[in-house]
């Protein structure tokens, strides 16, 4: 590579079309663009209370942030909300059952779930074998 090229970063798309434009686009528009479930969950069941609240409460935070900087932590144990566009740039303490895991909303998130982001178990580390794992563990010598 020469010393005067710059990196070119590919501009995020979700099924064709950039970022600038699904923030334009009415919500019918995007349910298009949805899979399947996604569809489903929006377009016959719509938006609760809660996931209003969690979207105004985003909007808030997003608004008292100064420019440039990232925004305050939103708490929610909503694991089962589909990001949005608009959800873009926030960051959100999910909930995994015992503590909130900060999350920083990426385009390419958008049409995932929240709790996809925040795992609720703790992965198994494999050591050595503990009592009780074999039979030949069970004889133990009274001396």
């Amino acid at each position: 590579m020469s010393s005067g090229r710059r990196r070119v970063f590919k501009k995020f798309q979700y099924r064709g079309i950039d970022l600038d434009a699904l923030l334009d686009m009415s919500n019918e528009e995007l349910m298009d663009l949805y899979t399947a479930r996604a569809r489903r969950r929006f377009t016959s069941r719509g938006l609760k209370r809660k996931q209003m609240a969690l979207l105004r409460k985003l909007r808030k935070a997003k608004k008292a942030a100064p420019q440039g900087e990232k925004p305050d932590v939103v708490k929610t144990h909503l694991r089962n909300m589909i990001i949005v566009p608009e959800m873009v740039g926030s960051v959100i303490g999910i909930y995994n059952g015992k503590d909130f895991n900060q999350v920083e909303i990426r385009a390419e998130m958008i049409g995932h779930y929240l709790g996809e982001f925040s795992i609720t178990y703790k992965p198994v580390k494999h050591g050595k074998p503990g009592i009780g794992a074999t039979h030949s563990s069970r004889f133990i010598p009274l001396k």
